[in-house]
């Protein structure tokens, strides 16, 4: 846990993502990243210089064989109110769309719902479980299939919404955070959608895995040039 809140403190201290008296919607999947996301900020809440405030909202995608209850029960324990929101993603994407890439309009609409839920219940902040591996991979996405040099913000404010989204994990390596939800016996749970694991980042997940076997620190290196040119709104504050 020690090693966990250092890193995400730094990050939080690194990019101003907190402010006094915010209050945080965490956007809970079930995953291993959102459920490590969340307890961090929670034991963070405790002692961080800064009061705050957290909400924890699941997106219900409308698989019927999802069971929340365990996350519920998680958060009862740590003192998060938790938050539901039914959708109609699933259906709508693979009965009415029959979508064979749906990965780009999904994240697109759970955003915009997860937005919505957290302005419902009185949250300004957004708080996303994206990690230090989701920052490679996602700049070697942009690269390979949109011909850009990008990658998604630490913070980014959503004008058009009012919302400010942070990513409090991005200094904290997968691994890592597989280690931590398997020690804390996290409740994940099982990612139902038809696209799972068949995805562009799938494949660029394999094309890093198989490149680090002769480049043991790639991962690092691009996360450092992100850091050092800086990308946009990769600047430390």
């Amino acid at each position: 846990m020690q090693k966990m809140l250092s890193l995400a403190r730094k990050c939080v201290d690194d990019y101003h993502m907190i402010n006094p008296h915010d209050r945080i919607a965490v956007g809970v999947s079930g995953g291993k990243d959102s459920l490590a996301l969340l307890v961090v900020l929670a034991e963070l809440r405790r002692f961080y210089p800064h009061p705050f405030s957290l909400t924890a909202i699941t997106l219900d995608a409308g698989y019927s064989e999802m069971d929340f209850a365990p996350v519920a029960a998680l958060c009862e324990c740590l003192e998060v109110p938790y938050i539901i929101k039914k959708t109609e993603i699933g259906k709508i994407l693979f009965e009415i769309r029959k979508e064979k890439n749906p990965c780009a309009l999904c994240a697109k609409m759970r955003r915009g719902a997860l937005n919505d839920a957290a302005l419902a219940a009185g949250c300004k902040k957004v708080a996303l479980g994206h990690h230090f591996d989701d920052v490679a991979e996602t700049f070697m996405l942009s690269l390979f299939y949109e011909g850009r040099i990008n990658c998604f913000y630490p913070v980014t404010y959503l004008d058009r919404k009012g919302v400010t989204v942070i990513r409090p994990l991005l200094y904290i390596p997968e691994r890592q955070i597989t280690g931590f939800a398997r020690r804390q016996a996290l409740p994940v749970v099982k990612n139902l959608c038809p696209a799972d694991k068949h995805t562009k980042r799938e494949e660029v997940k394999e094309l890093l895995r198989e490149l680090e076997r002769t480049h043991h620190d790639l991962r690092e290196r691009i996360f450092g040039a992100i850091q050092r040119y800086p990308l946009e709104g990769w600047e430390k504050r």
